[in-house]
């Protein structure tokens, strides 16, 4: 147990605060032992998975994707660069997609929304004839 990490130990060098730490835990995407008073301890190696969880959220991973992609790492040793590297490579496709959607957005700050307001004058070349306000209210082009 000495080498082990109590929970503001793993959430002072990750960043993330206890209580996320203890949702994590709850989800299975990390693993704690008990110590003798009942509090949890952490092997170091938490903190990697700790990472990957983090960056995997920040380029939109759901929990449960997060998840499933730990689950493929070996259970019967400490994860090697290799094999994050090979989950996180598998990536690069939805970091591609998310930089072309943060794009669009970025060039629709000066067009039309799509709320079918047509208050502004490009509206009519971008939505003739209120096709957007056929779909609904609020946002449709940015709804999908």
């Amino acid at each position: 147990m000495d080498s082990m990490l109590t929970i503001t130990d793993v959430a002072r060098r990750s960043g993330v605060a206890s209580s996320a730490l203890r949702f994590y835990e709850e989800r299975g995407l990390i693993a704690s032992e008990r110590a003798g008073s009942g509090h949890r301890r952490y092997p170091r190696s938490v903190l990697r998975r700790i990472a990957f969880i983090v960056f995997a959220q920040r380029i939109g991973l759901t929990l449960e994707e997060i998840g499933a992609e730990l689950a493929k790492l070996p259970a019967d040793r400490v994860p090697s660069r290799r094999d994050w590297s090979r989950l996180s490579g598998q990536w690069t496709k939805r970091i591609d997609q998310r930089i072309a959607e943060l794009q669009r957005l970025r060039s629709g700050l000066t067009e039309c929304i799509g709320c079918g307001c047509l208050s502004i004058d490009r509206c009519s070349l971008a939505n003739p004839a209120d096709m957007a306000g056929r779909k609904g209210p609020g946002p449709r082009y940015w709804l999908g």
